[in-house]
């Protein structure tokens, strides 16, 4: 008898429908055959289901059995299978009879003993789900948990083969899951105050310049000497931006979900993911891949903040596929299995040293290379990614009268108000196209709400020819300029938001400190 259930399979962050056919009693040598492309832990999926068959009552087929997922040509991977097969095979061996198993989607893993366990993508499927117009999903807890996030399908937790069986023949009455409500107030003390810019001692330039690019979503470069506190500052970024709306928390837990991560812990919370990838990271570890593409650090980083510490230090391949995700906020993924397209909308925040041992300019340290040796260091960075990076900030080296200091910084959360402010007079001006922040906008919109007049073209002219700044950096200004006019108010560009802007570019003079 031929039975068919309905699941999916991951693609990047989407999923797409496929169908577990399966065809038993037939004639031939008793064994089970796996075709559709399956991987690894695909293939493996017969002795996990026929122990759970066996282990919850039910009896494992006797007879040659086929199962095929469909579409052939589409390439699975992961144990999502193991439910929606054991349930394939009850149903063609006539061990359990319901007339609407095809209005589920089902996907989860079994364990021996028949129960279930999470699988990555839940959100992903629930979103298939409600196109597809599905009466519901069955999925393991956790999974099911990430699914009811989103509206307009029902999601039931089965935490066994047999609860599912029961479920499906009207043994057992299963309560879907409500729909999660997102908290989109405050922090809780206990993360909101974790780490706090009160604890940063001195650096108001480096403050100032961190904020600005936060209300603008600008990516910022910061130069200095090691315990300067470069990495305090970054790792203190997201606690001044403004927390995800709801679409944009939907696509940071659903490019995590799809990563085989949890929302539980910090992503519970309404703050933006801060990732930090060691220097040794490989390209695709950074910009995703694998036999079937999936998502890599930038993709993680999405909406939020991505931390490149000692960023001489990391690959040159590495650096420079950053180019194309920092203009465009997506990267586009080719394997043999497919291509996918991946959300990668992130604030880069990179740290360096002025020199390799890092002591050049420093008052109380001599520095030890040659100009040779500086240049080389300096070259890992090329040209093209450095015009992406909107501010580069120095960040000189600290008094002892700053550390002993016990008065305390500006707290996170004035900083956060201001910021808050002027993305809300970004949102406004944007409110009819797809852009949310400065550093977003298109060269059309730049031309619209960047317009500076004679005197302050004449400015940014001279200074672009004393710099020999290059066109994108020329457009990356006026972005800036028009972020710190936000933060003071201002509807017009003035001469000392302009000014600022190109202060804001320290690599691209020829000499600083």
């Amino acid at each position: 008898m031929l039975a068919t259930i309905i699941s999916a399979a991951l693609q990047g962050i989407d999923a797409q429908v496929v169908h577990v056919e399966v065809n038993a009693g037939e004639a031939g040598e008793p064994k089970l055959i796996l075709v559709g492309l399956p991987d690894a832990a695909v293939k493996e999926s017969d002795d996990r289901v026929f122990s759970a068959l066996s282990n919850s009552g039910f009896k494992p087929p006797r007879t040659r059995t086929t199962i095929n997922l469909a579409p052939g040509n589409l390439r699975k991977e992961g144990p999502f299978y193991d439910l929606p097969i054991a349930l394939g095979i009850l149903a063609a061996t006539q061990q359990i009879t319901t007339a609407q198993i095809t209005q589920w989607m089902i996907a989860g893993e079994l364990s021996l003993s028949g129960a279930t366990r999470p699988v990555r993508g839940a959100l992903a499927m629930a979103r298939l789900a409600r196109r597809e117009g599905k009466r519901g999903l069955l999925l393991p807890a956790v999974s099911a948990e990430e699914a009811a996030l989103v509206e307009g399908v029902e999601v039931y937790r089965v935490d066994s083969l047999d609860a599912a069986v029961r479920f499906l023949t009207g043994e057992q009455t299963i309560i879907p899951l409500k729909p999660a409500q997102y908290r989109l107030g405050p922090l809780p003390a206990s993360k909101a105050g974790a780490l706090d810019f009160s604890e940063i001692k001195g650096q108001h330039t480096l403050r100032r310049a961190v904020e600005v690019a936060v209300a603008g979503f600008h990516n910022i470069l910061m130069i200095g000497p090691p315990g300067s506190g470069k990495s305090m500052v970054a790792k203190r970024v997201p606690s001044i931006m403004p927390p995800p709306t709801l679409d944009e928390r939907l696509e940071i837990l659903s490019i995590f979900s799809a990563a085989g991560r949890t929302i539980n812990g910090e992503l519970a919370w309404d703050c933006r993911p801060f990732r930090a990838p060691h220097h040794t990271v490989s390209d695709v570890a950074l910009l995703g891949g694998g036999t079937i593409p999936g998502p890599g650090e930038i993709s993680l980083a999405h909406q939020g903040v991505l931390f490149l510490d000692e960023l001489p230090e990391f690959k040159r391949s590495a650096l420079e596929v950053l180019r194309q995700p920092l203009e465009d906020g997506d990267v586009t993924i080719s394997r043999s299995a497919g291509k996918v397209t991946l959300p990668c909308a992130f604030m880069l925040v990179a740290a360096m040293n002025p020199c390799p041992c890092g002591y050049l300019g420093d008052p109380k340290h001599e520095c030890r290379c040659s100009p040779t040796q500086i240049q080389r260091y300096r070259s890992k960075i090329s040209g093209p990614l450095l015009d992406r990076i909107d501010l580069h900030i120095e960040a000189p080296a600290l008094s002892i009268a700053e550390l002993r200091s016990d008065q305390l910084g500006e707290s996170s959360q004035r900083m956060r108000e201001r910021v808050a402010a002027s993305r809300e007079r970004q949102l406004t001006r944007f409110r009819s196209t797809k852009t949310t922040a400065n550093a977003r906008m298109t060269h059309a919109q730049i031309r619209q709400h960047c317009a500076i007049n004679a005197a302050l073209g004449d400015l940014l002219q001279h200074a672009m020819e004393q710099l020999s700044l290059s066109a994108r950096a020329y457009d990356r200004i006026l972005k800036v300029a028009r972020t710190i006019a936000d933060l003071a108010a201002s509807e017009k560009i003035e001469a000392p938001h302009l000014l600022e802007a190109i202060q804001y570019r320290s690599l691209d003079r020829a000499v600083f400190y």
